[in-house]
């Protein structure tokens, strides 16, 4: 746990270009072999320090109806997209670009994550219509719309962001005619 939660501190501070196993043994207390023993690389290490951090599932969606599943699980991510730093963030994006490992790790995580919010937010609803290929669109655009509001807007998405999401973005969208 030291090592991750030394792994997140130091990443927003120098960001990941500058992160280093052995700034991150240093800063947790431990030698550079018992980082190395756990993670194999500083991609690994920052996939691994992300899922602890993040490391929550979607509330169990317990209505049949539509827009209550996405007002619930919009809600449930726009709060753990808020719960992040921003630095973080940003330091995650950029090693993303300069770190194909780091790219794949993340990716890897962003897949598994849809696939829990998808079946929380669908696997209950029926009756409803759906295009092709909803739920995975809507793991595209939801977090994409809150991490813009909160990093490029500047504010939160609150109550009334988030019913604008659900009903004049997703629903349109989502539901066949």
């Amino acid at each position: 746990m030291a090592i991750l939660n030394a792994t997140l501190k130091l990443l927003v501070e120098v960001g990941y270009d500058q992160l280093s196993i052995e700034a991150v043994a240093a800063e947790a207390g431990v030698g550079k072999p018992t980082v190395y023993r756990r993670h194999a690389d500083k991609a690994a290490l920052v996939a691994a320090a992300v899922e602890h951090r993040a490391a929550s599932v979607p509330p169990a969606i317990r209505t049949g109806d539509l827009r209550q599943a996405l007002l619930q699980t919009v809600e449930w991510l726009a709060g753990q997209i808020a719960g992040q730093e921003i630095g973080l963030l940003g330091a995650l994006f950029a090693g993303m670009r300069s770190d194909p490992d780091l790219a794949a790790e993340m990716r890897r995580i962003r897949r598994r994550d849809e696939a829990a919010m998808i079946e929380q937010s669908f696997g209950g609803v029926r009756g409803v219509h759906l295009v092709p290929g909803a739920a995975a669109l809507f793991a595209e655009i939801v977090p994409a719309l809150i991490v813009h509001r909160l990093v490029f807007v500047g504010e939160p998405s609150d109550e009334g962001f988030v019913e604008h999401i659900v009903d004049d973005i997703l629903l349109p969208l989502l539901q066949r005619e």
